[in-house]
């Protein structure tokens, strides 16, 4: 019980524990190839953003007394149509803050939005240009350069396994970031979808934490083959499959779920359990 209510204190508390909020762009002149359309607004409402021109990452940094150097860099999901940016995003930093975790919100480009000149390469380009920039700017966040994790829901889960498993031999290099290692320490997979998996995992992939809902009938078969694929490669690998809870449950905070409104808990522990949460 009291577990379940410091998760409701978590999100209630939010405010006065995500000490900054900060956007930086990827691209100081936009997306390379796309840079005249870095001025094209963004759309927003109440849940969701679109028309991600200008990619960016916005940065939820804990108490400096609570930080632990630990980072994640958060892809919302939604079918790479919109981001879902506040359950898949902000809502990532009420949990992971006060664990003293910086969370860093990435609005990447999306192929599927309509009239969209995007692939989802280029979506898998923004995540490992995050990843890079997050690495350069580590002293500034406040970051250890080797506890740098990527975390994706749904189409989110998909642009991570394109970024860890995808070649960057081809990707454009336009400034000193870009000789930074864009690899993830550890990678954080929530319902993710198909797209993506590798036909093997490599040895020397990052660690990986993977939940979902048996019931999901659109992102419950994915995480089971990257199960498979993680112990066949011998790959520390941590796996949650509930009986139910659907799609697009998020953080847990909108179900009536038992199991499901506390699944953040168990990624709290995996973190701790493998010292990305250790204080130096």
């Amino acid at each position: 019980m009291r577990r379940r209510i410091l998760v409701a204190t978590i999100a209630v508390a939010l405010p006065s524990l995500a000490c900054a909020q900060q956007r930086v762009a990827l691209w100081p002149n936009g997306a390379p190839g796309f840079e005249a359309r870095k001025a094209i607004p963004e759309q927003a409402a109440e849940y969701w953003a679109k028309s991600i021109n200008d990619p960016s990452v916005t940065a939820y940094l804990p108490p400096a007394d609570k930080a632990t150097g630990a980072a994640v860099i958060v892809l919302p999901g939604g079918g790479h149509k919109m981001l879902v940016i506040h359950p898949e995003g902000t809502d990532v930093a009420k949990v992971l803050n006060p664990m003293g975790v910086a969370v860093f919100v990435l609005k990447y480009r999306l192929s599927q939005e309509e009239g969209s000149p995007y692939t989802t390469d280029h979506a898998r380009q923004d995540a490992v240009r995050a990843v890079r920039l997050v690495r350069s700017r580590a002293a500034e966040f406040g970051v250890d350069p080797k506890k740098i994790g990527l975390m994706g829901f749904s189409g989110g889960g998909e642009v991570v396994d394109l970024a860890v498993y995808g070649s960057t031999a081809k990707d454009p290099k336009v400034d000193a970031v870009d000789a930074v290692s864009g690899r993830p320490d550890f990678q954080v997979l929530i319902y993710p979808g198909p797209a993506g998996i590798p036909d093997k995992i490599p040895t020397d992939a990052p660690p990986a934490f993977i939940l979902a809902a048996d019931d999901d009938e659109c992102c419950s078969a994915p995480p089971v083959e990257l199960l498979q694929k993680f112990r066949a490669a011998k790959v520390p690998v941590e796996f949650h499959l509930f009986q139910s809870g659907g799609h697009a449950f998020n953080m847990g905070f909108r179900t009536e779920k038992a199991a499901i409104k506390v699944w953040p808990e168990r990624l709290r522990d995996w973190l701790a359990d493998n010292g990305w949460t250790k204080k130096p």
